[in-house]
């Protein structure tokens, strides 16, 4: 039944009158949609519309010959078609959400998740419709497609990147599913090498590796398919593609219109790539459950809420680390050749693939991949300004001179329960801001960073501007705050994990932040206690910490520094404490060192903070009809 109500919505997707009115672009609309349909859906309609659907798609492209071929697609009369009907609203948002595009700096096929995270709709249908039909395996010929790989290509492992959040004994994708069913592509198909004399005469001996030889329907028409046709194309014209790029809504509460960051932005979006992953990881579930498989609406729900079997572990919030679980980076870049060498197969041939050697094919593998789990599955998610609802800065923010050489680690102190949900993150961050902003006076909020304990990091000041979270230290490190009070507690390891691992390791490969940085705590630099007691004590133990005393930083500070430029004066510090900390009377030389400068310096404080609202859509900012603009540009 599942299966079926996928299908039909997948043709409502198609079929639906796009003048009729539309609802918000958010996920919950599309899990009312599936909902509806699995109300209203004829249990014995539902198989046979699905093929038609799918290849009566507009702007038929290489990712509609992938669902053909890989997900079964069969071409039906049009007189056939008989789709349940849906409410207007709905049929508008499914016109919406049709197709995933991007065009003149806007994306379109997007929606909002309840986790702050914006989702494209049709890499996670295609992925759900993989994983019901239990993971098609598509077995290549070999023949003179065979290629080794490029000497010297290794793919490092994506499972230690990013460890697994879930409590779950599933292999994964790394493991063959015992369910798989198998189809072959015919040696009388087409090859796209044929008549370019250069490419078969380049081609290597098929006896000397083993290419790849198979292609798993769930990865190619989700990740694999998107992922090398863009570095392809990259690739052709001397470029390299942007990956993951951010955007704003034009309203958090009701939102219509997503404007991307990058007006050059490829279609590997940040909304692209969550919905592509959240259709492996999904899918994979699917087609690892047995009969009776859940509704989607309610899995979605699941997913997109508390998590899927009540794991709070198995939600969207972690879809990273869940996605990087599931796969090594050796497989992925198998299966983005072999569906590389699927679409030369396949009539008509896509222009990008012609007279394109298996050589170059690998090698675009092998630089996709590592891009994506280096520069996807390796990096925390960070909310952009503008979704948390940020108000402009105040004044000019002065840039910083990259790369910097120490991370300064926080707590905010009040806030002091820890944020586990988009809409208290997100009104924490609107409260801490309007306190720096009109109490202290700063021009935005001091930190550069902000960790939650939903698994997001939210945008602060960011990696290219002064920071007021250190006082003295601000344009020589990054200042990154985790929500809550670690005087006797620790924060979540998802929160420890982001602060210790992957934010600074992502930084330094985009160089942002020098190699052989430093992790301080606050209080090493400045009179207080914060990070608080527990967090320091267990800061001591991390790689990069560095053990220094105030009167020696203090010493160097006058002088000229590696790690800054300039020795003009330094922003404010970023709490109260530390603006009055020289009224109060000194402490010995041996707390300084240790950083356990007592009760008298708790911490930081952002001032009397009301209670947050719950609601990921209520807590937003105000609707605007312009996102919030971060910084000037110069």
């Amino acid at each position: 039944m599942a299966q079926g109500v996928l299908w039909i919505l997948l043709g409502l997707l198609l079929w639906s009158d796009p003048g009729t009115a539309s609802l918000p672009l958010l996920m919950d609309s599309v899990i009312q949609a599936l909902a509806e349909l699995e109300q209203k859906a004829p249990a014995a309609k539902v198989r046979h519309t699905a093929s038609a659907w799918l290849m009566s798609a507009p702007n038929s492209g290489p990712h509609n010959r992938l669902y053909h071929f890989l997900l079964g697609a069969q071409s039906l009369d049009a007189a056939e078609l008989d789709p349940c009907p849906l409410s207007p609203e709905l049929l508008g948002l499914t016109k919406e959400v049709a197709r995933h595009d991007v065009r003149e700096g806007k994306e379109y096929g997007v929606v909002l998740a309840p986790d702050g995270s914006t989702v494209a709709v049709e890499p996670l249908l295609a992925g759900l419709e993989a994983g019901l039909q239990g993971r098609r395996v598509i077995n290549l010929p070999l023949d003179s497609t065979a290629a080794p790989w490029e000497t010297g290509v290794t793919f490092p492992d994506v499972a230690a990147i990013a460890p697994d959040v879930r409590a779950t004994s599933s292999p994964g994708l790394r493991d063959a599913s015992p369910d798989v069913t198998t189809a072959d592509i015919g040696a009388n198909s087409p090859d796209a090498t044929k008549g370019c004399p250069d490419v078969q005469a380049s081609l290597p001996d098929a006896k000397a590796k083993s290419p790849p030889t198979m292609v798993d329907s769930l990865l190619a028409v989700t990740l694999a398919g998107n992922l090398g046709l863009t570095f392809l194309r990259g690739s052709q014209t001397q470029s390299h593609p942007d990956l993951g790029t951010e955007g704003c809504w034009d309203q958090l509460s009701a939102p219509r219109t997503f404007t991307l960051l990058d007006p050059k932005a490829s279609l590997l979006t940040m909304a692209f790539l969550n919905g592509a992953l959240d259709g492996v990881i999904l899918g994979d579930y699917l087609s690892r459950t047995p009969e009776p498989q859940p509704s989607l609406s309610h899995l979605l729900s699941q997913y997109y809420g508390a998590g899927v079997a009540r794991d709070p572990g198995f939600r969207s919030n972690f879809r990273r680390q869940n996605g990087a679980a599931l796969t090594s980076a050796s497989i992925l870049a198998q299966q983005v050749w072999g569906t590389l060498v699927l679409l030369q197969r396949l009539e008509p041939v896509h222009p990008q693939l012609q007279c394109t050697s298996q050589e170059q094919l690998a090698q675009v593998a092998a630089n996709a991949t590592k891009e994506f789990t280096e520069a996807f599955l390796g990096c925390p998610a960070i909310h952009p300004r503008c979704r948390w609802g940020a108000a402009p800065y105040r004044g000019r923010p002065k840039p910083l001179q990259l790369p910097l050489g120490f991370l300064y680690v926080h707590h905010t102190y009040v806030p002091a329960p820890p944020c586990t949900d988009f809409g208290r993150c997100a009104a924490n961050m609107r409260s801490m801001q309007r306190y720096h902003q009109d109490t202290q006076g700063w021009g935005d909020i001091g930190y550069s960073f902000v960790v939650g304990s939903d698994g997001y990091v939210y945008e602060g000041r960011g990696w290219h501007w002064v920071g007021a979270h250190t006082l003295g230290h601000n344009s020589r490190g990054f200042g990154v705050a985790i929500v809550g009070n670690y005087t006797a507690a620790l924060p979540t390891e998802a929160a420890l994990r982001t602060v210790r691992d992957t934010l600074p390791s992502c930084a330094v490969r985009a160089g942002l932040l020098r190699p052989d940085y430093a992790v301080l705590g606050h209080r090493q630099l400045v009179r207080t206690g914060c990070p608080g007691d527990a967090l320091f004590d267990l800061l001591r133990t991390w790689p990069h910490f560095t053990a220094v005393s105030l009167r020696s930083l203090h010493y160097t500070a006058r002088r000229p520094s590696v790690y800054t430029s300039s020795t003009r004066p330094l922003p404010p510090a970023c709490n109260s404490c530390a603006r009055t900390a020289s009224a109060r009377p000194p402490t010995s030389l041996r707390d300084v060192y240790s950083g356990n400068l007592g009760p008298a310096f708790a911490g930081h404080s952002a001032g009397n903070i009301p209670d947050p609202v719950t609601s990921a859509y209520a807590a937003s900012a105000q609707p605007q009809t312009q996102p919030a603009c971060p910084f000037p540009s110069s």
